[in-house]
């Protein structure tokens, strides 16, 4: 029996090598021993067979807004059950949820909520959904999958906030499960990737790219680092790439840094950076650009962009949907790209 109660689950997406086990989950693809975890601390070889030991063992449930996800075009002013784990597949060095997702299951309080109780607690808290975030969702998979499934089955969305450091497959099971991502791009260089966060740049683009390809709702989050991951070409090949891969309508959220974790001696970004960020993003005709963690008028409200004119304001976590009529622009009927 686990700590939490509830029995571990036998995980998806592997296949043994001897007595190891190889995961397919992530892109690690971790060669595990008989009574090792993967890189996620998660998931163990028990006898031969693969176990999600974190099967049902939350961390951390508030309710959110929306916003703070962030998703500014997925059911705006909206609140959202948030759900946590433990641990995560990437060792980034500037983690802000560090306390949680660079820890082992050992490391902290839990407790459990198995799949069949979330849709209930959702609704008791006023939620017409739940979003998966805090740590990193892709390494509680199974669990994700069955109270997601649960939720569904009742009417009520789901919403992920993920690295997207996962592989193709169990991505493309959570078509039709997961309706919203806000997927961090950390850095657009394999250097950063590998040296700030111990994995690779070019399984995180497939990801983005794969899920709006299946249809899911997707926003995009760059925490710009400085010294790290600011350097103006930098910024311009990720807008290039999202204008190219992703979409002139997809969402971009460019995050001030503050400094946490194994970069407390990083300062935080300067506003100037940020607005480079945001031009840069403008200039190759990117539609929806925003800036978090800085006030900032412009990068905050959504506009239409053939004509101008404002269709949800926000200051913080304050969401006033205006001009908006049947789902279009008030002004010049432009659909408004957001899902309602």
């Amino acid at each position: 029996m686990s700590i939490s109660g509830i029995e571990p689950k036998e995980a998806s997406f592997w296949e043994a090598e001897g007595e190891a086990i190889r995961c397919q989950l992530c892109p690690h693809s971790c060669l595990i021993p008989v009574g090792r975890t993967g890189i996620c601390r998660v998931r163990t070889n028990k006898g031969g067979r693969l176990y999600a030991m974190s099967y049902a063992k939350v961390s951390s449930i508030h309710l959110d807004p929306m916003e703070k996800k962030p998703l500014y075009h997925f059911k705006p002013g909206q609140p959202v059950l948030s759900f946590g784990g433990a641990s995560c597949n990437l060792r980034c060095q500037h983690c802000q949820n560090f306390t949680i997702a660079q820890v082992g299951l050992e490391d902290m309080p839990l407790r459990t909520v198995p799949p069949r109780e979330v849709p209930a607690l959702c609704r008791a808290n006023a939620s017409d959904g739940i979003a998966w975030t805090y740590n990193e969702p892709t390494i509680w998979y199974e669990y994700v999958m069955d109270a997601s499934r649960q939720c569904k089955d009742e009417g009520l969305f789901t919403v992920s906030v993920s690295n997207g450091y996962i592989q193709d497959a169990p991505l493309r099971q959570l078509k039709d499960v997961i309706d919203a991502m806000n997927i961090d791009v950390k850095g657009f260089t394999e250097t950063f990737y590998e040296t700030i966060c111990n994995g690779q740049l070019a399984p995180v683009l497939r990801s983005c790219e794969t899920a709006k390809e299946m249809g899911v709702h997707v926003e995009l989050t760059y925490l710009i680092i400085p010294t790290k991951n600011d350097k103006p070409r930098e910024i311009e090949d990720f807008c290039q790439w999202v204008r190219d891969r992703m979409g002139v309508d997809t969402p971009v959220h460019f995050s001030r840094f503050h400094p946490d974790y194994k970069m407390e001696n990083v300062p935080s970004t300067p506003r100037s950076t940020i607005e480079m960020a945001h031009a840069t993003a403008v200039s190759k005709g990117l539609e929806y650009v925003f800036i978090g963690n800085m006030p900032s008028e412009r990068g905050e409200n959504t506009y239409c962009p053939d004509c101008g004119l404002i269709l949800v304001r926000r200051s913080g976590y304050s969401v006033e949907v205006t001009n908006v009529v049947n789902c279009k622009c008030a002004r010049c009927g432009r659909d408004t790209d957001i899902v309602w």
